[in-house]
Protein backbone atom coordinates (compact mmCIF):
# COMPACT_ATOMS: atom_id res chain seq x y z
CA UNK A 1 0.00 0.00 0.00
CA UNK A 2 0.94 3.02 -1.46
CA UNK A 3 1.85 6.03 1.66
CA UNK A 4 -0.46 9.13 1.15
CA UNK A 5 1.02 12.06 -0.21
CA UNK A 6 2.40 14.75 1.51
CA UNK A 7 -0.77 17.33 2.30
CA UNK A 8 -0.23 20.84 0.48
CA UNK A 9 -1.62 23.98 1.51
CA UNK A 10 -4.85 25.60 -0.36
CA UNK A 11 -3.44 28.34 -2.41
CA UNK A 12 -6.51 30.15 -1.51
CA UNK A 13 -5.22 33.88 -1.03
CA UNK A 14 -5.70 36.38 -3.59
CA UNK A 15 -3.26 39.57 -4.81
CA UNK A 16 -6.03 41.75 -2.80
CA UNK A 17 -5.55 39.95 0.47
CA UNK A 18 -1.85 39.96 0.45
CA UNK A 19 -1.96 43.69 -0.21
CA UNK A 20 -3.55 44.18 2.65
CA UNK A 21 -1.70 42.14 5.11
CA UNK A 22 1.30 44.21 3.39
CA UNK A 23 -0.61 47.43 4.64
CA UNK A 24 -1.56 46.01 8.19
CA UNK A 25 2.27 44.74 8.65
CA UNK A 26 3.98 47.69 7.72
CA UNK A 27 1.92 50.98 8.84
CA UNK A 28 2.69 51.34 12.96
CA UNK A 29 4.13 53.38 14.88
CA UNK A 30 7.07 55.54 12.95
CA UNK A 31 5.23 57.56 10.71
CA UNK A 32 3.66 59.47 13.52
CA UNK A 33 7.30 60.56 14.59
CA UNK A 34 9.11 60.29 11.35
CA UNK A 35 7.77 63.64 9.20
CA UNK A 36 9.31 66.03 11.30
CA UNK A 37 12.59 64.67 10.94
CA UNK A 38 12.91 63.64 7.52
CA UNK A 39 11.85 67.57 6.87
CA UNK A 40 14.75 68.02 9.15
CA UNK A 41 16.93 66.42 6.79
CA UNK A 42 15.84 67.07 3.41
CA UNK A 43 12.65 69.73 3.78
CA UNK A 44 10.85 69.77 0.77
CA UNK A 45 12.94 67.34 -1.02
CA UNK A 46 11.59 64.72 1.78
CA UNK A 47 9.88 62.86 -1.11
CA UNK A 48 12.35 61.59 -2.71
CA UNK A 49 13.33 59.61 0.78
CA UNK A 50 9.81 58.26 0.78
CA UNK A 51 10.03 57.57 -3.15
CA UNK A 52 13.70 55.89 -2.57
CA UNK A 53 12.88 54.08 0.51
CA UNK A 54 9.53 52.65 -1.39
CA UNK A 55 11.47 50.79 -4.34
CA UNK A 56 14.04 49.17 -2.12
CA UNK A 57 11.45 47.70 -0.52
CA UNK A 58 9.55 46.57 -3.79
CA UNK A 59 12.93 45.07 -4.09
CA UNK A 60 13.32 43.27 -1.40
CA UNK A 61 9.82 42.01 -0.52
CA UNK A 62 10.30 40.55 -4.28
CA UNK A 63 13.52 38.69 -3.20
CA UNK A 64 11.45 37.49 0.21
CA UNK A 65 8.70 36.18 -2.65
CA UNK A 66 11.21 34.28 -4.59
CA UNK A 67 12.92 32.80 -1.09
CA UNK A 68 9.59 31.69 0.50
CA UNK A 69 8.29 29.90 -2.20
CA UNK A 70 11.43 27.95 -2.23
CA UNK A 71 12.15 27.32 1.50
CA UNK A 72 9.08 26.70 2.87
CA UNK A 73 9.83 25.46 6.82
CA UNK A 74 9.04 28.02 9.51
CA UNK A 75 11.61 31.19 10.09
CA UNK A 76 11.41 33.36 7.57
CA UNK A 77 14.59 35.24 6.80
CA UNK A 78 15.99 33.17 9.30
CA UNK A 79 15.42 29.87 7.30
CA UNK A 80 16.10 31.39 4.03
CA UNK A 81 19.87 32.36 5.31
CA UNK A 82 20.22 29.32 7.12
CA UNK A 83 19.20 27.00 4.10
CA UNK A 84 21.53 29.05 1.99
CA UNK A 85 24.88 29.23 4.06
CA UNK A 86 24.73 27.00 7.62
CA UNK A 87 23.78 27.42 11.08
CA UNK A 88 26.07 30.15 11.97
CA UNK A 89 24.96 32.61 9.31
CA UNK A 90 21.21 31.29 10.52
CA UNK A 91 21.65 32.29 13.89
CA UNK A 92 23.48 35.49 13.24
CA UNK A 93 20.11 36.12 11.46
CA UNK A 94 18.08 34.87 13.79
CA UNK A 95 19.51 36.79 16.83
CA UNK A 96 19.84 39.88 14.92
CA UNK A 97 16.47 39.92 13.80
CA UNK A 98 14.87 39.61 17.58
CA UNK A 99 17.74 41.60 19.10
CA UNK A 100 19.04 43.89 16.61
CA UNK A 101 15.53 44.71 15.19
CA UNK A 102 12.53 43.45 17.11
CA UNK A 103 13.41 44.45 20.03
CA UNK A 104 15.48 47.97 19.58
CA UNK A 105 12.27 49.02 17.09
CA UNK A 106 10.31 48.19 20.12
CA UNK A 107 12.42 50.06 22.40
CA UNK A 108 12.74 53.21 20.05
CA UNK A 109 8.84 53.17 19.71
CA UNK A 110 8.40 53.37 23.61
CA UNK A 111 10.63 56.32 23.66
CA UNK A 112 8.64 58.01 20.87
CA UNK A 113 5.18 56.94 23.24
CA UNK A 114 7.01 58.75 26.55
CA UNK A 115 8.15 61.88 24.45
CA UNK A 116 4.64 62.23 23.18
CA UNK A 117 2.68 61.82 26.13
CA UNK A 118 5.06 64.83 27.70
CA UNK A 119 3.61 67.12 25.97
CA UNK A 120 0.19 66.78 27.82
CA UNK A 121 2.27 65.41 30.74
CA UNK A 122 5.61 67.13 31.37
CA UNK A 123 6.52 64.90 34.32
CA UNK A 124 8.08 62.55 31.43
CA UNK A 125 10.71 64.56 31.43
CA UNK A 126 12.12 62.91 34.48
CA UNK A 127 14.45 60.43 34.17
CA UNK A 128 12.67 58.58 37.01
CA UNK A 129 9.31 58.44 36.15
CA UNK A 130 10.11 57.55 32.53
CA UNK A 131 11.64 54.54 33.88
CA UNK A 132 8.66 53.60 36.10
CA UNK A 133 6.65 53.80 32.98
CA UNK A 134 8.76 51.99 30.65
CA UNK A 135 8.64 49.16 33.12
CA UNK A 136 4.93 49.26 34.12
CA UNK A 137 4.62 48.96 30.44
CA UNK A 138 6.44 45.98 29.37
CA UNK A 139 5.29 44.73 32.99
CA UNK A 140 1.80 44.62 31.65
CA UNK A 141 2.94 43.42 28.48
CA UNK A 142 4.59 40.53 30.01
CA UNK A 143 1.80 39.60 31.93
CA UNK A 144 -1.60 39.29 29.92
CA UNK A 145 1.27 37.81 27.20
CA UNK A 146 1.90 35.14 30.15
CA UNK A 147 -1.51 34.56 30.92
CA UNK A 148 -2.71 33.33 27.22
CA UNK A 149 -1.59 34.09 23.82
CA UNK A 150 -5.55 34.59 23.05
CA UNK A 151 -5.11 37.57 25.22
CA UNK A 152 -1.82 39.22 23.57
CA UNK A 153 -3.74 38.25 20.14
CA UNK A 154 -7.29 40.40 20.93
CA UNK A 155 -5.45 43.53 22.26
CA UNK A 156 -3.44 44.12 19.31
CA UNK A 157 -6.52 43.79 17.25
CA UNK A 158 -8.56 46.25 18.91
CA UNK A 159 -5.60 48.93 19.14
CA UNK A 160 -4.63 48.54 15.64
CA UNK A 161 -8.34 49.02 14.49
CA UNK A 162 -7.88 52.33 15.87
CA UNK A 163 -4.88 53.78 13.72
CA UNK A 164 -5.71 54.40 10.08
CA UNK A 165 -9.08 56.12 9.91
CA UNK A 166 -6.81 59.40 11.77
CA UNK A 167 -4.10 59.68 9.41
CA UNK A 168 -6.51 59.39 6.29
CA UNK A 169 -8.87 62.36 7.72
CA UNK A 170 -5.85 64.28 8.22
CA UNK A 171 -4.14 64.31 4.49
CA UNK A 172 -8.27 65.18 3.86
CA UNK A 173 -8.53 68.01 5.72
CA UNK A 174 -4.37 69.24 5.57
CA UNK A 175 -5.16 69.03 1.61
CA UNK A 176 -6.90 72.62 2.33
CA UNK A 177 -4.27 73.98 4.75
CA UNK A 178 -1.76 73.61 2.48
CA UNK A 179 1.11 76.94 1.55
CA UNK A 180 2.14 76.20 -1.55
CA UNK A 181 5.78 77.61 -0.95
CA UNK A 182 6.19 75.48 1.49
CA UNK A 183 7.13 72.62 -0.88
CA UNK A 184 9.26 74.73 -2.82
CA UNK A 185 12.73 72.97 -2.89
CA UNK A 186 15.25 75.77 -2.40
CA UNK A 187 18.29 73.63 -2.04
CA UNK A 188 18.49 70.14 -2.91
CA UNK A 189 20.23 67.66 -0.48
CA UNK A 190 23.47 66.57 -0.19
CA UNK A 191 24.05 62.43 -0.69
CA UNK A 192 25.68 61.82 2.66
CA UNK A 193 22.29 63.71 3.92
CA UNK A 194 20.18 62.08 1.82
CA UNK A 195 21.34 58.55 3.06
CA UNK A 196 21.32 59.00 6.64
CA UNK A 197 17.42 60.64 5.86
CA UNK A 198 16.72 57.18 3.87
CA UNK A 199 18.63 55.26 6.68
CA UNK A 200 15.96 56.35 8.81
CA UNK A 201 13.12 56.70 7.03
CA UNK A 202 13.15 52.84 6.47
CA UNK A 203 12.25 52.12 9.84
CA UNK A 204 8.92 53.34 8.86
CA UNK A 205 8.89 50.71 5.83
CA UNK A 206 10.10 47.28 7.98
CA UNK A 207 7.21 44.81 8.73
CA UNK A 208 5.77 44.01 5.23
CA UNK A 209 8.05 41.15 4.49
CA UNK A 210 5.97 39.03 7.54
CA UNK A 211 2.90 39.77 5.27
CA UNK A 212 4.55 36.75 2.52
CA UNK A 213 4.76 34.13 5.39
CA UNK A 214 1.53 33.05 3.42
CA UNK A 215 3.08 32.68 0.12
CA UNK A 216 2.64 29.25 -0.31
CA UNK A 217 -0.76 29.73 -0.02
CA UNK A 218 -1.13 31.95 -2.73
CA UNK A 219 -3.39 31.13 -5.79
CA UNK A 220 -1.09 31.82 -9.20
CA UNK A 221 1.85 33.22 -6.82
CA UNK A 222 4.26 34.23 -10.64
CA UNK A 223 0.93 37.01 -10.87
CA UNK A 224 -0.79 37.57 -7.27
CA UNK A 225 2.41 37.90 -5.57
CA UNK A 226 3.96 40.64 -7.38
CA UNK A 227 0.64 42.49 -8.22
CA UNK A 228 0.07 42.14 -4.06
CA UNK A 229 3.10 43.26 -3.19
CA UNK A 230 2.46 46.46 -5.74
CA UNK A 231 -0.76 47.08 -4.54
CA UNK A 232 0.20 47.44 -0.61
CA UNK A 233 3.20 49.23 -1.03
CA UNK A 234 1.80 51.73 -3.27
CA UNK A 235 -0.99 52.09 -0.68
CA UNK A 236 1.59 52.66 1.81
CA UNK A 237 3.53 54.96 -0.06
CA UNK A 238 0.47 57.50 -0.69
CA UNK A 239 -0.10 57.44 2.49
CA UNK A 240 3.24 58.07 3.99
CA UNK A 241 3.73 60.79 1.50
CA UNK A 242 0.53 62.68 1.84
CA UNK A 243 0.83 63.05 5.31
CA UNK A 244 4.51 64.33 4.70
CA UNK A 245 3.24 66.49 1.93
CA UNK A 246 0.61 67.91 3.86
CA UNK A 247 2.41 68.26 7.72
CA UNK A 248 5.27 70.34 5.25
CA UNK A 249 2.75 72.03 3.58
CA UNK A 250 0.78 72.94 6.77
CA UNK A 251 3.79 73.54 8.87
CA UNK A 252 6.90 74.69 6.55
CA UNK A 253 10.07 74.88 7.88
CA UNK A 254 8.80 74.91 11.47
CA UNK A 255 8.44 71.06 11.32
CA UNK A 256 11.10 70.30 12.06
CA UNK A 257 10.61 71.20 15.65
CA UNK A 258 8.53 69.16 16.42
CA UNK A 259 9.59 66.02 16.67
CA UNK A 260 7.75 64.47 19.21
CA UNK A 261 4.54 64.99 17.68
CA UNK A 262 4.35 66.61 14.10
CA UNK A 263 1.42 64.84 13.02
CA UNK A 264 -0.26 66.08 16.50
CA UNK A 265 1.18 69.66 15.47
CA UNK A 266 -0.53 69.86 11.79
CA UNK A 267 -3.46 68.36 13.55
CA UNK A 268 -3.65 71.64 15.71
CA UNK A 269 -2.75 73.82 12.88
CA UNK A 270 -5.39 72.87 10.68
CA UNK A 271 -8.42 72.67 13.37
CA UNK A 272 -6.96 73.33 16.72
CA UNK A 273 -6.42 71.35 20.06
CA UNK A 274 -8.99 68.44 19.88
CA UNK A 275 -6.99 67.79 16.52
CA UNK A 276 -4.04 67.48 18.21
CA UNK A 277 -5.41 65.53 21.25
CA UNK A 278 -7.21 63.08 18.72
CA UNK A 279 -3.55 62.76 16.62
CA UNK A 280 -1.97 62.36 20.39
CA UNK A 281 -4.00 59.74 21.90
CA UNK A 282 -4.27 57.86 18.17
CA UNK A 283 -0.04 57.72 18.08
CA UNK A 284 -0.03 56.52 22.03
CA UNK A 285 -2.66 53.95 20.69
CA UNK A 286 -0.78 52.68 17.76
CA UNK A 287 2.46 52.70 19.58
CA UNK A 288 1.16 51.07 22.50
CA UNK A 289 -0.35 48.36 20.23
CA UNK A 290 2.49 47.82 18.21
CA UNK A 291 4.82 47.24 21.59
CA UNK A 292 1.96 44.28 22.40
CA UNK A 293 2.06 43.21 19.18
CA UNK A 294 6.13 42.65 19.22
CA UNK A 295 5.94 41.27 22.95
CA UNK A 296 3.24 38.57 21.94
CA UNK A 297 5.21 37.54 18.20
CA UNK A 298 8.71 38.31 19.03
CA UNK A 299 9.01 37.01 22.44
CA UNK A 300 8.48 33.59 20.54
CA UNK A 301 11.38 34.20 18.78
CA UNK A 302 14.02 33.43 21.53
CA UNK A 303 11.44 30.23 22.99
CA UNK A 304 12.22 28.85 19.45
CA UNK A 305 15.73 29.44 19.13
CA UNK A 306 16.02 27.83 23.20
CA UNK A 307 13.65 24.40 21.43
CA UNK A 308 16.29 24.85 18.40
CA UNK A 309 19.20 23.82 21.30
CA UNK A 310 20.77 27.82 20.41
CA UNK A 311 19.78 28.97 23.41
CA UNK A 312 19.60 28.19 27.09
CA UNK A 313 16.89 25.60 27.76
CA UNK A 314 15.28 27.68 30.63
CA UNK A 315 14.12 29.68 27.74
CA UNK A 316 12.26 26.99 26.16
CA UNK A 317 9.82 26.37 29.40
CA UNK A 318 6.39 26.65 29.21
CA UNK A 319 4.00 27.73 31.65
CA UNK A 320 2.11 24.44 32.92
CA UNK A 321 -1.19 26.24 33.81
CA UNK A 322 -1.40 29.24 30.91
CA UNK A 323 0.88 26.78 28.18
CA UNK A 324 2.85 29.85 27.16
CA UNK A 325 6.57 30.63 26.91
CA UNK A 326 6.45 32.65 30.09
CA UNK A 327 10.39 32.24 30.09
CA UNK A 328 10.72 33.60 27.16
CA UNK A 329 8.15 36.12 27.54
CA UNK A 330 10.01 38.10 30.37
CA UNK A 331 13.45 37.62 29.26
CA UNK A 332 12.71 39.28 26.13
CA UNK A 333 10.25 42.46 27.85
CA UNK A 334 13.30 43.11 30.26
CA UNK A 335 15.69 43.02 27.17
CA UNK A 336 13.40 45.76 26.00
CA UNK A 337 13.19 47.83 28.84
CA UNK A 338 16.70 47.72 29.18
CA UNK A 339 17.35 49.24 25.53
CA UNK A 340 14.31 51.45 25.79
CA UNK A 341 16.41 53.13 29.17
CA UNK A 342 19.79 53.36 27.49
CA UNK A 343 19.03 55.78 23.97
CA UNK A 344 16.26 58.12 22.73
CA UNK A 345 14.00 57.37 19.08
CA UNK A 346 16.57 58.77 17.09
CA UNK A 347 19.46 56.23 17.48
CA UNK A 348 17.47 53.49 18.41
CA UNK A 349 15.39 53.91 14.96
CA UNK A 350 18.82 53.73 13.19
CA UNK A 351 20.12 50.95 14.81
CA UNK A 352 17.19 49.29 13.78
CA UNK A 353 16.82 50.67 10.57
CA UNK A 354 20.73 49.28 10.22
CA UNK A 355 20.03 45.65 11.41
CA UNK A 356 16.96 45.47 8.96
CA UNK A 357 19.09 46.30 6.07
CA UNK A 358 21.56 43.41 7.21
CA UNK A 359 19.19 40.99 7.53
CA UNK A 360 17.74 41.84 3.77
CA UNK A 361 21.02 41.80 2.66
CA UNK A 362 21.37 38.29 3.77
CA UNK A 363 18.25 37.16 2.49
CA UNK A 364 19.09 38.54 -1.29
CA UNK A 365 22.00 36.90 -0.68
CA UNK A 366 20.88 33.87 -0.25
CA UNK A 367 18.32 34.17 -3.81
CA UNK A 368 21.24 34.87 -5.31
CA UNK A 369 23.39 31.72 -4.02
CA UNK A 370 20.03 29.89 -5.11
CA UNK A 371 20.15 31.19 -8.48
CA UNK A 372 23.95 30.29 -8.95
CA UNK A 373 23.03 26.72 -7.52
CA UNK A 374 19.47 25.79 -8.11
CA UNK A 375 17.99 22.69 -6.17
CA UNK A 376 16.04 20.37 -8.99
CA UNK A 377 14.12 18.93 -5.93
CA UNK A 378 13.11 22.25 -4.73
CA UNK A 379 11.77 24.95 -7.44
CA UNK A 380 10.50 28.15 -6.39
CA UNK A 381 6.76 28.76 -6.84
CA UNK A 382 7.54 32.18 -7.70
CA UNK A 383 10.62 33.04 -9.64
CA UNK A 384 11.19 37.20 -10.09
CA UNK A 385 11.49 38.36 -13.29
CA UNK A 386 14.55 40.09 -15.02
CA UNK A 387 17.19 37.48 -14.37
CA UNK A 388 19.53 39.03 -11.67
CA UNK A 389 18.41 42.95 -12.10
CA UNK A 390 16.18 42.91 -8.93
CA UNK A 391 18.95 41.00 -6.67
CA UNK A 392 21.72 43.22 -8.18
CA UNK A 393 19.89 46.36 -7.62
CA UNK A 394 19.14 45.69 -4.16
CA UNK A 395 22.76 44.42 -3.13
CA UNK A 396 23.74 48.04 -4.16
CA UNK A 397 21.12 50.05 -2.83
CA UNK A 398 21.52 47.99 0.64
CA UNK A 399 25.23 49.01 0.44
CA UNK A 400 25.13 52.47 -0.10
CA UNK A 401 22.39 52.74 2.66
CA UNK A 402 24.24 50.53 4.69
CA UNK A 403 27.81 52.51 4.37
CA UNK A 404 25.74 55.84 5.35
CA UNK A 405 25.38 53.84 8.94
CA UNK A 406 26.54 56.53 11.58
CA UNK A 407 30.51 55.10 12.97
CA UNK A 408 28.34 54.93 16.45
CA UNK A 409 25.91 52.19 15.58
CA UNK A 410 28.78 50.22 13.03
CA UNK A 411 30.49 49.36 16.22
CA UNK A 412 27.56 48.72 18.04
CA UNK A 413 26.40 46.15 15.16
CA UNK A 414 30.45 44.92 14.97
CA UNK A 415 30.30 44.70 18.57
CA UNK A 416 27.04 42.81 18.61
CA UNK A 417 28.14 40.29 15.76
CA UNK A 418 31.25 39.30 17.94
CA UNK A 419 29.86 38.57 20.79
CA UNK A 420 26.72 36.63 18.90
CA UNK A 421 29.38 34.68 17.20
CA UNK A 422 31.59 33.86 20.10
CA UNK A 423 27.91 32.81 22.20
CA UNK A 424 26.87 30.25 19.54
CA UNK A 425 30.68 28.67 19.78
CA UNK A 426 30.56 28.86 23.26
CA UNK A 427 27.71 27.44 23.62
CA UNK A 428 28.00 24.54 21.47
CA UNK A 429 31.30 23.50 23.43
CA UNK A 430 29.39 23.83 26.43
CA UNK A 431 26.56 21.37 25.11
CA UNK A 432 29.31 19.03 23.82
CA UNK A 433 31.31 18.64 26.72
CA UNK A 434 28.01 18.62 28.86
CA UNK A 435 26.38 15.74 26.61
CA UNK A 436 29.53 13.38 27.00
CA UNK A 437 29.20 13.63 30.71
Amino acid sequence: MEDDPKPELERKLGAKTLAINVMNMTIGAGIFILPAHIAGYLGAASFLAYLFCGLLIGLIMLCFAEMGSRVTSSGGAYAYIADAFGPLAGFLANSLFWFGYCAIAAAAILNAMADMLGIWFPIFSLYWFRVIFLLLVLAFFAWVNMRAVQSGARLVIIVTALKIIPLILLIVIGLFGIKGENLIVSVWPEMGTFGVACLMLFFAFGGSESALSNSGEMKDPGRSIPKGIFMGLSAILVLYMGLQFVTLGVMGESLASFTEAPLAATAIQLVGPIGGTILIATAAISMFGNTGGDVLASSRLPFAAAKDGLLPDVLARVHPRFKTPHVSIAFYATVIFLLSISGGFKSLAILASSSTLLIYLGVVLAMVKSRLKPDPANVPQFKVPGGYVVPILSLGVLAWLLAQVPLKEFIALTLFFLLVTGFYFGYRWWNSRHSLE
